[in-house]
């Protein structure tokens, strides 16, 4: 990482900014595979590999959500790491005595020194862990659910939506360049911008991409296609944080969401389509920005607003027409 006494930890491990300069994102991943092939070492294999996530990270959260609807939580493990860290790592404070039940660490440090001993970058969440080995696998976020979608197809649950269509790829991957760009990493531009320039560019950058999109989905109802895809996971995530912490935290204030209509609508409706609001957390959200982010929040202290029994109010998006998973079904409910 760059020169640690000038950091700011991000809230998410491996992204930094550095005093009167731009934010970035640490992007080093670790970026092997898990394939049908096997080609780099690791062949998709049910009851070998677990997924760390975090309900409060946004990246973490879209592999939670893609493992539910594919229904590959029967085949892929899932530890969940608390909504808080330290500059070291994620821990898992949230299982009995702090320590992983099945890979046997309190740290999700632990897994990483196993496959890179001494692991100088972020350590991330989320990650896919060889449980035979104990080594973190890969925490290529981005590729790790489209990996899902698309090399572990085999173990798909009977029903699982087709989340990234081979005729709609192309477009998919324009639209999520665009998001990740402008919503998914402008909000954290706006949040630890260096300088006031710097967050009057990412301010006007996000709003205008987040215009675009709300002409986008003023007819349709889904970002690409008539269903859910690999798009609207990528933007859900970070709807979901928007007026729980990016509006206020990330100085992201020119409007709520819920002042957004159509983005609001659109939000609800992926909110209350089974494996969405129930793979959200509020609490662990809102906990782990506005605790994490001393250098923005020195206190510490976590609001108790918004009210967000809101989520749940008739979104009218139906009208739109659009087949939420398609020619499948919605996964079953959580027992």
């Amino acid at each position: 990482m760059a020169d640690e006494e000038n950091a700011a930890e991000s809230g998410e491990q491996g992204t930094y900014v550095l005093a009167d300069q731009p934010y970035e994102r640490d992007t080093r991943y670790i970026e092997t595979r898990i394939t049908r092939d096997g080609a780099d070492g690791y062949p998709v294999e049910p009851g070998r590999y677990r997924l760390v996530a975090s309900y409060a990270c946004p990246w973490a959260n879209r592999a939670i959500i893609v493992r539910r609807l594919l229904g590959l939580d029967r085949v892929i493990s899932m530890g969940i790491c608390g909504p808080t860290h330290d500059r070291r790592s994620w821990t898992f404070d949230l299982d009995p005595g702090g320590i992983d039940p099945v890979l046997k660490i309190p740290r999700l440090q632990d897994a990483y020194f196993a496959r890179i001993p001494g692991y100088e970058k972020g350590i991330t969440v989320p990650a896919i862990v060889d449980e035979r080995s104990g080594a973190v696998v890969t925490n290529n976020f981005p590729q790790i659910t489209l990996d899902f979608e698309l090399e572990w197809v085999d173990y798909h649950r009977s029903g699982a939506p087709i989340l990234y269509p081979e005729e709609w790829r192309a477009e998919i991957d324009e639209v999520n360049a665009l998001v990740y760009r402008d919503v998914n990493n402008g909000v954290y531009r706006c949040g630890f911008a260096g300088s006031q320039a710097d967050y009057d560019a990412a301010y006007d950058q996000l709003f205008a991409r987040l215009d675009w999109l709300s002409d986008r989905l003023t007819a349709q109802r889904y970002l690409v296609g008539d269903t859910i895809t690999e798009a609207d996971i990528r933007l859900y995530t970070t709807l979901a944080r928007f007026d729980p912490v990016y509006h206020g935290h990330f100085k992201c204030n020119r409007a709520k969401l819920s002042e957004m209509p159509v983005l609001w609508g659109y939000a609800r409706d992926l909110y209350q389509t089974p494996g969405f609001g129930d793979s959200t957390n509020f609490d662990h959200i809102k906990r782990h920005y506005y605790e994490v982010h001393r250098d923005i929040n020195p206190s510490g202290i976590v609001p108790t607003g918004p009210d967000l029994a809101n989520w749940t109010t008739p979104h009218g998006r139906e009208a739109l027409g659009g087949r939420p998973f398609g020619d499948g079904d919605p996964p079953p409910p959580l027992i």
